[in-house]
This record gives C-alpha cells, structure tokens and sequence, in this order.
C-alpha cells in the first residue's frame, strides 16, 4: 500500500506550494513539521504526524526542541522513524542557534533579557546543565557555553573551568545560569555557596560576575535581582 503523501493534495494546499507562493510565515507549525517529514504512512499524512507530535509535546514547539532523536521515536507516533526524527532534531538545533547569534549582537541591560534566551534552551532539559555567559566590556555576549550537565538533583561546576573559558574568552563579566528541572525556581544552600565562590575567585582577574540565573518552566529566579550578588 503506497504511503500517504501530501503531493497527492491540491497545489494550493500542499505546506511546500504554500511556503513558495505565499511564505513561510504563513504556514502553521504543523505545516512546517508536516515539509520536516515529507511523507506520512498508508493510514496517515505527513500533516497528521507532525500534529501528532505537536500533541505530544502540548503544541510548545520549546518542549520540542528539547526532545533527543531516541525521545522523539520513542513516543511512538505513527510514521516518525529516526530518519525524521534526526531531520527535525537538526531543523530545531538550527533554530537554537539563530537565536544565539542573534543573541550575542545585543547588548544585556535586564536579566529578563537573557533569562528569556536561556529559558528557551534549558527549561526542559531533564538533566541539570549550568552555563555560563561571557561578556565584555560593552555587556555584550561573546560566547555561551554549557560548562556542565548532572542528574536530574544536580550538577557541579568547577571555577577554574569556568574562569580559564573567560580568559580564553577575553571575556571582562560573566553570568551564571543553571536550570531546575523539578520546576522549583529557589536557590539551594549549594546555588549560593558556589555563586560566592565564583565570584571571589574571579575577583583576583578582574573579571565581574553580574548575575546567577535559574530557569525553570516556571519563569526564572535572578541573584542580582534578589539582592543576593
């Protein structure tokens, strides 16, 4: 039994017609997935497997780009094997990295400014990653980089990693992040000690920490914002 593709649609509503002749900003995120995966199976469109898997993820297209390749065929959704899995992973990693560059031409004044940024890429990440922002002079970002990854409790992360990153960097500032995948956005007793550690040490080059950030699917929780750098 042939499989179900969306070229046997009319022109005018088959997503790739569309994308050309009237944009991509007029496609619906399903629509774009549907391009993503080309073609569904006997019972099911490729349009149907893209909504599937927005369902799956409850339409949040951040949720989804969190996903690895072995979640993503692990939700047994009809018609998504790792070849379309590995095609979407790469559209949506490619989407991360957009923001990122477009990132590090702004210059940070608010830690809303890049809680927003960070919230995107770590707030559903099951493991704990602490990342590190890497400033200069101006408060513009020269690099993020994620310094360490742990369970789903914890990570830890070494200063001498953190502050040699900075000097290779250039880098005069630095925020620290982490994300709590419980959801909880306080700091523990740990968040605070290393933040202080960090801080002191990278006194001795000159080089400030302006913020620790923690960010969750709850929002986000600022030291400096909470008066506790």
């Amino acid at each position: 039994m042939r499989k179900y593709s969306i070229k046997d649609w009319a022109p005018d509503d088959q997503p790739r017609s569309k994308l050309v002749s009237r944009g991509a900003h007029t496609l619906s995120n399903s629509e774009l997935l549907a391009i993503l995966i080309n073609n569904g199976t006997p019972q099911h469109s490729a349009l149907d497997v893209a909504k599937n898997l927005l369902q799956a993820v409850g339409n949040d297209l951040q949720k989804l780009s969190t996903l690895t390749v072995p979640e993503m065929v692990g939700s047994r959704i009809a018609g998504l094997g790792e070849a379309k899995a590995i095609t979407i992973a790469a559209a949506l990693e490619l989407g991360v990295r957009r923001a990122a560059t477009q990132s590090k031409k702004q210059q940070i004044l608010r830690s809303t400014e890049m809680a927003d940024y960070l919230r995107a890429s770590l707030q559903y990440r099951q493991q704990e990653i602490f990342a590190v922002v890497f400033l200069n002079t101006a408060n513009k970002v020269i690099q993020i980089e994620h310094i360490s990854e742990g369970g789903y409790t914890g990570t830890v992360a070494d200063p001498r990693v953190i502050l040699k990153k900075a000097l290779q960097h250039n880098a005069t500032a630095l925020i620290l992040c982490h994300n709590h995948p419980s959801g909880n956005l306080r700091p523990s007793r740990a968040d605070e000690l290393l933040t202080q550690k960090i801080k002191s040490a990278a006194a001795y080059f000159d080089i400030r920490i302006i913020d620790h950030i923690i960010v969750s699917h709850e929002g986000h929780f600022s030291f400096a914002d909470e008066g506790l750098m």
